[in-house]
């Protein structure tokens, strides 16, 4: 790209999700490969980007006061805010109105388009508007801004059509990357240090069905094994419906996938699920089958109480549901009703108190579920990766149950603490555990 940024200071602010992150990853290179230098201060940056969430309402909330915060460095050194990701995508006929001060918005699938924006909007000083679909707009290097491991996004968009999603919407239909590229990827990011390569998507299952017209989500983590450098692959989002043998026994064999899997299920009712718009898959036959071909395996699910309808007869299944499986990891959401989905038209819309409630109680639940498996564990032993010291001192990591940012962490103990070093994998017996966290003791060998 021959535009030259040379002189301008960029700042980035990324909020969402992992697959948001990647993004900004890719959007800071491009920035530095223009010649633009990065600092992580706003208040003394020439260009604020803000990369935003727009999911639901309160992640456009917290996109909208970022925004609102870029806006006041404009009093400063600041001389352009740009705003890009899922809420401007979502709200693109209303970020000019209603947040005055931001000088381009940049659509969710054209990232391709920010270095040219922001030479367009110092230049020219107008304001600028670009939407579109790029498919090639991962393709490309990143700043990886994460440590010993990375997330690998392979596949953009979504085909499920959720009635409570407005994903579909604003990324478009789902499309995946070819095998070749996601292998070449994940070699660049081998080669700079990433040991951990996380497979993330709006549905990692459903890889391939696109391009191939079957899943190859199994053919992939082959594929991806071979990179030398790789020691774990682990696997985000994986919907039920397309979890299927091949992948099973895949992750069973592969010594290189992780004995983990994110399986958001959002219900248990039959009834609210098919107004949920996801089918009635068989989630206990295949929690079955995962923890009876991997006995060590850590499962994660995510819920939704609230939808619309749902009655305490159909809450109650979901209570029974999370105490009979006993997920290892469980997150809870309480239902946001969004503008443009099918579902903020349902009829049954519950109060905002039900809601929460119904959270809470979830919670509650998992937490004692949580407390007794984490229990269970002491005197196992895991390998573990060090990810780095708490302010007074103290060593923690994560095993191959704990995924960065949403599980918890092994806080560690070794003769040779102040020897550990960040980003090494060393085998470790659990000692001790609370609700979420665990305490181990490092094995010398």
């Amino acid at each position: 790209m021959d535009i030259d940024l040379k002189n301008l200071q960029i700042a980035l602010v990324s909020l969402g999700c992992d697959k948001n992150l990647v993004d900004s990853e890719v959007m800071l290179a491009q920035a530095v490969a223009c010649g633009a230098e990065l600092i992580n201060d706003c208040a003394a940056a020439d260009v604020i980007v803000v990369n935003t969430c727009g999911f639901i309402t309160d992640a456009s909330q917290e996109s909208v006061d970022a925004v609102l915060d870029a806006v006041e460095h404009k009093k400063g050194s600041c001389k352009a805010v740009i705003v890009t990701g899922c809420m401007a995508e979502r709200y693109k006929d209303d970020i000019f109105d209603e947040l005055p001060g931001v000088d381009a918005v940049v659509g969710a699938n054209k990232h391709g388009e920010l270095v040219r924006v922001i030479r367009q909007v110092i230049d020219e000083k107008k304001t600028v508007s670009v939407y579109g679909r790029d498919d090639g707009c991962y393709f490309g290097e990143r700043i990886v801004s994460t440590k010993h491991y990375a997330y690998l996004k392979i596949a953009e968009g979504c085909d499920n059509h959720c009635t409570y999603c407005s994903i579909p919407a604003i990324r478009g239909a789902y499309k995946s990357r070819t095998v070749e590229s996601l292998v070449a990827e994940a070699q660049v990011l081998a080669d700079g240090g990433c040991a951990e390569i996380i497979l993330v998507a709006q549905d990692v299952a459903a890889y391939g069905m696109d391009m191939y017209g079957e899943g190859k989500l199994p053919e992939l983590l082959r594929e991806l094994a071979k990179v030398d450098k790789i020691k774990w692959l682990r696997l985000l989002y994986c919907y039920p419906r397309h979890i299927t043998d091949e992948l099973i026994g895949e992750m069973a064999n592969n010594a290189k996938v992780l004995k983990y899997i994110d399986m958001p299920v959002q219900h248990a009712a039959e009834s609210v699920l098919k107004r949920m718009g996801r089918g009635v898959p068989d989630v206990r036959e295949i929690v079955k089958k995962l923890r009876a071909m991997m006995p060590d395996i850590a499962i994660r699910t995510t819920l939704i109480t609230g939808f619309p309808g749902e009655t305490e007869v159909e809450f109650n299944e979901l209570v029974r549901f999370v105490k009979d499986v006993e997920f290892d990891r469980l997150g809870v959401f309480a239902y946001s009703r969004e503008e443009g989905t099918p579902a903020y038209d349902l009829p049954g819309q519950l109060p905002v108190k039900v809601k929460e409630k119904r959270k809470d109680k979830i919670m509650e639940t998992q937490q004692g579920i949580s407390a007794k498996k984490l229990n269970e564990r002491i005197g196992a032993r895991v390998e573990v990766l060090v990810e780095g010291k708490t302010e007074n001192g103290t060593c923690y990591g994560r095993s191959h149950m704990d995924a960065p940012g949403i599980d918890g962490v092994i806080f560690l103990t070794a003769e040779n603490a102040e020897e550990m070093k960040i980003g090494e994998h060393v085998m470790v017996e659990i000692t001790g555990s609370n609700e979420y966290d665990t305490e181990g003791k490092v094995i010398i060998e």
